[in-house]
């Protein structure tokens, strides 16, 4: 579902697990929420790039998937030039395969925005 405001959502089935994707669209980035059962703020990396390389830092630390989040933001802020803030509320660890199917669905929804 896409909104003029910039908003865009979906839910997201991976093998017997649902996922709800929420991305919200900005001027200078993206707020990009990853949740698993409630609809949590979770673990949060922020990632800015402005030259070749993009920084990125960790604003609340993950147990497990600090990879999985600091991969889809700096493929985020690196795409748009800008910000991207992500945060995941993941209730157990990520498989590759589900992680690798969410970061494809994410990526779509921020081309799509």
């Amino acid at each position: 579902m896409n909104s003029p405001s910039g908003f865009s959502q979906k839910v997201v089935n991976l093998e017997s697990r649902t996922f709800f994707l929420q991305i919200q669209k900005f001027e200078n980035g993206y707020f990009v929420s990853v949740t698993e059962g409630a609809n949590r703020i979770g673990s949060m990396v922020v990632s800015l790039a402005t030259g070749p390389t993009p920084i990125t830092t960790t604003i609340i630390p993950s147990r497990s998937e600090s990879l999985f989040l600091k991969l889809i933001a700096e493929r985020i802020s690196t795409r748009m030039r800008g910000v991207a803030l992500v945060s995941a509320f993941i209730q157990k660890e990520l498989e590759p395969n589900i992680a690798k199917a969410l970061m494809f669905e994410i990526m779509e929804m921020v081309d799509n925005s």
